[in-house]
Parts: C-alpha cells; structure tokens; sequence
C-alpha cells in the first residue's frame, strides 16, 4: 500500500476508536448521573438541545445545505412524528439504563434487527431471504440467555429497552423515506428533529422534570448541583460527537465494514461499562450478550449478501441497455469510460459525506432505449441498501 492508502486507513481507525469512546463515556457519564439524578427527561431534553446548537458550526464547516424547502403539510405528517420518534427513543433509551444496567440495556438493544425486519415486513411488505430469517434466531436465543441470567434484573429496564429499540426501528424505516423524498441531508434531518423535539417538549419538561428538581430538597442542598450540570453537559457533548463520528465513518467505508464496526463498539460499550461501573454479571449473562452480538454480525453479513446479489441481477440488464454513452456525459466518467458497475459515484457535496450511487440510464439521452421498469427496480433496490446501512 501508499502512503495515502495508509494515512486513509490510519484515519478510519482513529475515527472508530474516537466514535468507541464517545459511546462508551455517553452510556456510563449518563449511568453514573441517573444513580444520583434520576431525572431522564431532563438529560434527553440536555441531549437534544446539544444537538441542535451544538452541531450547527460543524455543518457550515462541512458547508452542508440548509433545510430544503419542505410543505407545510409534510411538517405535520412526517417531520413531527420524527421529532417525536426522537424524543421518545432517546427518552426510553436513558430510562433503560437507569433502570437496568448499561451491559443488559445494550444486550437487548441488539435486537435492532429483528425490529427492522418485522417492521419492514409490516410497513413496507418487505421480504426477506431465508438466511436472514435465521440469523435473528442467535439474537433473540442471546437476549433470553442474557435476560434470565440479569441478575440486577429490571421490568421497567426491559420494556425501554425494547420500546428505545422500537422507536428507533421506525425512525430508520421513515427517516430514509424522508431522505428519499425531501433530499435534506441526514444531518440536517437529525438536527432538524432534534431542534423540533425540545421545543415541543419544553413545556412537559418544566411541568414533570423541572417542577420537580426544584422541590427535590435531598437534590437542591446536596451542594452536587454544579456537578451534576458538568456530567449532563459533557454527557450531551459525547452524545452529539457519537452521531458525528458514525456518519463520518458511514462515508468512508462499505456498509459491512460499518456494520461490524457497530457490533464492535456494542462490545466495547459492554466490556467498558463492565470494568469501570463494575456491576455484577453471571458467566452465563456474558455468554448471552456474545451470542447476540455474535447473531447481529451474522444478520449483517446475511443481508449484506442478500443485497449483493439482488445489485447484480439488477445491473445486469441496465449494463446491457446503457452501453451507449452520450459523448455530453464523459466529463463525469473515469477517462471517458463506463464504470464496470454501470453506475456513477458522486459526491451530493463536494465536501460532506453523503454519497448517492445514479444509474447511468437516468442519464442517458431520450431517444436512447430506456427500460423503465428495470430503471425504478435499480431505484428501488438502491433505496433498499441505503436504508440497511442505517439500520446496524
């Protein structure tokens, strides 16, 4: 290899291990706050405000667009239940780990998978290969072994992790239709619902969450009031750096890299939480958590070959169409040719991370052939692959 190919490769090891740390100090800074503050609200609301000022400067750097002009009418039937979808995952996800322990509330968070499935199934009539059916049965045998063997074991802990990881399944599947049908760019969308969220939960914060820090005297003269702001602070600051840095990731590697990327960082989140807060676990509890994340890398390698293949029945008839390329085009082509995946990749912005893969047959000149059909398949299929990535 280069020397480029090895700073390349130095930088994407560097933005996991900083992306790892960011996880892993969010889940045990909000762990040690909810022990003595045992306000969740009051941190989501923190979070989310972080979000929406603190990512603003981050995006003019990167010089992402602002919001697109979107209907007011697709506010109320798209951008609001998003924002609440936010709040309540977030809400949840906080509540989980008060309520349980960080290791166990990120065991059962590993049932993402199965959600999207399902709920893909349901919503969106999606259906899936065999293989993939069975890889999520090594989730859920690792969730039952780690939920029987919990020995700080929590009914309230167990239904918000699984509602967080419901929550967080249907931002996923709605998000990228927003995406598709809006072209905001994810950031955007994610400080977008983030910014609506706390304005429209502000009131029930100050009426739940604040009316009662006030009155809580245990709180109020327990001279820790500064501190407990510095740890909120700094826990939203690691929240917000963890969605920078999984998104800086998710544009500089394949969809499987980043997948089991993912599944490493729910590993060292556990292992971490393990070491530093030290709550107690059983053997068998251990081994519970590894086979479900050990099921959570067969699910994405399942789906990743799954959508490997339906790309390659795909392209093959738009290669065979498209093979005549209008000299007009060859400016965006490497050196005048065709791409051997018929297929151009452009940068939406020539400085931000989101990549959009266009069929070269929607570029063609109109009295070339065009199959219409294969065209809104390829279209179809691609919204599919984008849409797997952001759900490891």
């Amino acid at each position: 290899m280069d020397n480029r190919t090895h700073m390349y490769a130095l930088k994407i090891i560097l933005i996991c291990l900083l992306w790892y740390m960011c996880s892993s100090c969010d889940n045990i800074i909000g762990k040690v706050i909810l022990n003595d503050f045992p306000y969740p609200m009051t941190i989501t609301m923190a979070y989310l405000v972080t979000l929406s000022v603190g990512l603003e400067p981050f995006l003019r750097y990167m010089n992402i667009p602002a919001v697109v002009e979107i209907p007011k009418k697709y506010y109320l039937t798209m951008i609001i239940p998003l924002a609440l979808g936010k709040f309540l995952s977030s809400l949840s996800s906080f509540i989980s780990i008060w309520k349980s322990s960080v290791s166990y509330a990120h065991t059962v968070k590993a049932t993402l998978p199965l959600f999207t499935v399902v709920l893909s199934r349901v919503l969106l009539k999606e259906k899936q290969t065999l293989p993939v059916y069975l890889s999520i049965l090594p989730i859920i045998g690792g969730v039952i072994i780690a939920t029987v063997t919990e020995i700080n074991f929590d009914m309230i802990g167990l239904y918000s992790a699984v509602f967080a990881t419901t929550c967080f399944s249907l931002q996923v599947i709605f998000s990228k239709m927003c995406l598709r049908q809006t072209g905001i760019h994810h950031l955007r969308l994610l400080v977008l619902c983030s910014r609506i969220a706390a304005l429209l939960f502000i009131p029930i914060w100050l009426i739940f969450d604040f009316r009662k820090i006030i009155h809580d005297t245990d709180f109020m003269e327990s001279g820790r009031i500064l501190e407990t702001m510095s740890l909120i602070f700094c826990d939203s600051i690691f929240n917000a750096l963890h969605n920078v840095f999984a998104f800086t990731l998710l544009s500089m590697v394949m969809p499987l890299s980043y997948a089991v990327a993912n599944a490493t960082k729910r590993i060292v989140i556990i292992s971490s939480s393990l070491i530093i807060l030290q709550n107690p676990v059983s053997p068998m509890n251990i081994v519970g958590m590894l086979v479900a994340i050990f099921g959570v890398l067969c699910y994405n390698k399942t789906k990743y070959d799954q959508n490997q293949a339906l790309k390659k029945e795909m392209l093959i008839p738009l290669i065979q169409q498209d093979i005549a390329v209008p000299s007009k085009h060859s400016n965006i082509y490497n050196n005048g040719h065709l791409p051997q995946n018929g297929h151009i990749l452009l940068r939406e912005w020539h400085n931000t991370d989101m990549v959009t893969l266009i069929p070269v047959s929607e570029h063609t000149d109109s009295n070339l052939p065009h199959n219409q059909n294969n065209s809104a398949s390829h279209r179809s299929l691609l919204q599919r692959n984008i849409s797997d990535i952001y759900t490891v």
